[in-house]
């Protein structure tokens, strides 16, 4: 998708700092971090929110998810807590249309988060 950002991160035309590459998955460091540990988990194929995913793709959603656990547990967070965070639409809090996950730690959550 040519105007997509994180599709044009996936296909090295932006710079970003990858944490993880997998055939499914790529993470990258968050260029505005909210916390010590701030990843974003980006599935490589392009899909506009977690509201266009389909049943064919529920492995991808589970993919993201254990990617997640492993980045946590390589940044040592993964023992005293981190917040996994999906947004769906501009009232949600998402600002690009490629599904992805923030992974944050390394502080105390609050609640409400926002």
């Amino acid at each position: 998708m040519s105007d997509c950002l994180f599709c044009d991160i996936i296909a090295g035309t932006i710079p970003a700092t990858f944490v993880h590459q997998d055939d499914t998955i790529v993470a990258i460091r968050d260029i505005n971090p909210q916390a010590p540990t701030h990843l974003l988990v980006i599935p490589r194929e392009h899909i506009g929110s977690v509201a266009d995913l389909t049943p064919g793709q529920d492995p991808i959603w589970g993919r993201m998810l254990h990617v997640a656990q492993k980045l946590a547990e390589d940044a040592g967070i993964h023992e005293t807590g981190y917040r996994l965070v999906n947004n769906h639409g501009r009232q949600g809090g998402q600002t690009v249309d490629h599904l992805h996950m923030h992974l944050l730690g390394g502080r105390q959550m609050t609640w409400p988060p926002g």
